[in-house]
């Protein structure tokens, strides 16, 4: 059993939630969004805009140095673990914009020398050239697009390159940078497990060293959504999951998170950070940011529109929401990315990272427990191999009343 730890601090004489405290801030990481690619794919629900003829690439990193002096004081002193530049498609910037981004953010933030520094690239968008500048102004980690090797389905998937490309791509990613990931989907329309394994097998030959191996989903807004294309049943799609297994075990990764597959000591370190609830500030059209500030948790979003975005002069006028989250909310909110990781946490993170007891969450974790979904002792949180195949089940205990 857990050992209870007082939480009167925590409860007003009406029984009502409390603030938390906090002993030491979490670890901090740097978000950055850029909103723009080349065509929008069909089963994409994150905020990208396709960038049309004219790329407004000085004007939008005016923007992102101005959008991150203002957030200084929600940060200030505190040291950058991580950054990590996503999108839409990072890599359609020039060389000099990569290296004027990662300039501006050395001025203004304390970045860790042994920082991991992550950029997200498509195959369509590989010059030699430009990618050796990116490792020369700081790049280190690289994360690259490919969601497929078969041409029928990378068709299918609306992408802009080809098995050949996404193939050069990956040897020129593996020339300059020692860190690099593949991304790659499975349960892909009609694809069947023999088209699966040559996927997997094609990826493991360019021993890269780290895999995100996420099943195809149809999210809202989306062009899938609108006309569905036939995916895998449950059952193959279960074989499918079991092969990924076997293969990347065989291959010395290990499955460290739901979707996300590491040699050893090279687990991504900032999505790491998300997914234990540590802090980051998300800066450029779309992000999003979680900082703990004065005991509170808070969130904000970024304006979606780049437009309404870049013609904003302050932080206030760029931030399209904040609020604190509650207390009642945070031990879900904590709840639903540690549990992702297949090998559990320690059980005082939950009080490190939310400023609340472990008693908070007591209840619920009896019930997953007595479901057969966790193991948890007074060092050690984990999924059982039951709570991994049903997550959303178990997620959903931890959801207040």
């Amino acid at each position: 059993m857990i050992p209870i730890r007082p939480d009167s601090q925590l409860r007003t004489e009406k029984g009502e939630v409390g603030k938390p405290h906090f002993e030491a801030l979490p670890p901090l990481s740097l978000y950055i969004h850029f909103p723009w690619c080349v065509r929008k794919c069909p089963y994409c629900d994150f905020y990208s805009h396709e960038k049309g003829s004219n790329l407004p690439e000085a004007e939008y990193l005016d923007v992102l140095r101005s959008d991150l002096e203002a957030s200084l004081p929600l940060v200030w002193g505190r040291p950058v673990s991580s950054i990590f530049i996503g999108g839409g498609t990072p890599s359609l910037m020039s060389a000099d914009g990569i290296d004027r981004l990662l300039s501006s953010i050395r001025a203004l933030l304390p970045v860790l020398p042994d920082a991991e520094i992550s950029m997200e690239a498509n195959p369509g968008t590989f010059e030699s050239g430009k990618f050796k500048s990116y490792r020369e102004s700081g790049i280190n980690r690289l994360s690259i697009g490919i969601q497929s090797f078969n041409a029928r389905h990378l068709h299918q998937l609306g992408r802009i390159h080809d098995s050949d490309e996404a193939k050069d791509a990956i040897a020129i990613a593996m020339k300059y940078f020692d860190n690099v990931n593949l991304d790659l989907m499975i349960a892909l329309p009609e694809q069947t497990l023999e088209e699966l394994e040559q996927d997997i097998s094609t990826a493991l030959s360019f021993q890269t060293q780290h895999l995100s191996l996420y099943q195809l989903t149809i999210e809202p807004n989306t062009y899938f959504a609108k006309r569905p294309p036939v995916l895998p049943n449950e059952d193959v799609i279960e074989r499918m999951q079991n092969r990924v297994e076997e293969m990347t075990a065989l291959a010395g990764f290990e499955h460290y998170e739901v979707s996300a597959y590491a040699k050893p000591g090279h687990q991504c370190w900032h999505n790491k950070n998300y997914w234990l609830f540590g802090d980051y500030l998300g800066i450029g059209a779309a992000a999003h940011s979680k900082l703990t500030v004065n005991d509170e948790i808070i969130r904000q979003m970024r304006h979606r529109n780049p437009k309404l975005y870049m013609e904003g002069d302050e932080i206030k006028s760029r931030v399209e929401e904040q609020f604190t989250v509650q207390s009642s909310d945070v031990g879900f909110e904590f709840m639903l990315n540690a549990l992702r990781f297949t090998g559990g946490f320690p059980a005082s993170l939950f009080c490190e990272r939310t400023g609340l007891p472990l008693s908070f969450i007591l209840e619920p974790l009896e019930k997953a427990r007595k479901k057969g979904l966790l193991t948890m002792d007074s060092s050690f949180i984990r999924p059982t191999e039951l709570g991994k195949r049903f997550l959303n089940d178990l997620q959903q205990i931890f959801l207040p009343d």
